[in-house]
């Protein structure tokens, strides 16, 4: 396999740095450029901004397909929602699916939110990590159609509170959406939004639940990998 840094003046340590660190914290380009040079790092903010769009889609890769092999999360229980998005002033839409744990399955953006993006979000989602025994979802009628269209309309649950781990799944996104001021293109939308769920599901080791020596123990075998 050929090397993908080959052509840059900039250690692949560096660039990995740099790369999650916008995509995972809540920080603009000029912000990411200016921590960075406090740390002896000059780099330019549209260098930052060619690097997460060439390799944040790789390291998002790599990272899903060791939680793959891993199988690093549940085909108990899938949780379903989707949020709006504003593009250019055009509202589309952010499909997520969550395991029971909080484990980012898939995102998937589209214009719509009819049977037809649904049923290809579905489609999408079981091909990689096969069929749950049961989906949590709300009230939209999309779901339901998708879901007969497949033949599992019978796993289906809808409750009030039910899809509370789908709805607080949103949080990491949508502050790291207010700090990047929005998107311009649906592209850009579902290249970012894919990498961020992966490097969030890296980086989650549930600090309310583990001792801090566990914590900080996963916490440093995350960032080695």
């Amino acid at each position: 396999m050929r090397n993908p840094f080959r052509y840059f003046n900039s250690s692949p340590e560096v660039i990995r740095l740099v790369v999650i660190m916008y995509i995972r914290y809540p920080l603009s380009l000029r912000q990411v450029e200016d921590t960075l040079f406090e740390w002896g790092i000059d780099i330019c903010h549209e260098t930052i901004r060619f690097w997460w769009s060439r390799f944040g889609p790789m390291f998002a890769s790599e990272i899903r397909k060791r939680r793959l092999h891993h199988r690093s999360f549940s085909q108990w229980r899938w949780h379903l929602d989707e949020v709006f998005v504003r593009i250019n002033g055009e509202t589309h839409y952010l499909w997520r699916a969550v395991d029971h744990e909080g484990e980012v399955l898939e995102v998937f953006a589209t214009k719509r939110r009819d049977r037809r993006a649904a049923l290809k979000f579905l489609k999408r989602t079981m091909k990689r990590y096969g069929r749950p025994r049961s989906i949590v979802t709300d009230r939209l009628r999309s779901y339901r159609s998708a879901m007969k269209v497949i033949g599992n309309a019978a796993n289906q649950e809808c409750g009030r509170w039910l899809n509370n781990r789908a709805e607080n799944s949103h949080q990491p996104f949508r502050r790291r959406e207010r700090g990047m001021q929005r998107f311009r293109a649906v592209r850009t939308l579902q290249k970012f939004a894919a990498a961020h769920a992966s490097i969030h599901n890296h980086f989650n080791h549930d600090r309310h639940l583990n001792r801090r020596d566990i914590f900080k123990q996963n916490r440093s075998a995350a960032l080695a990998e």
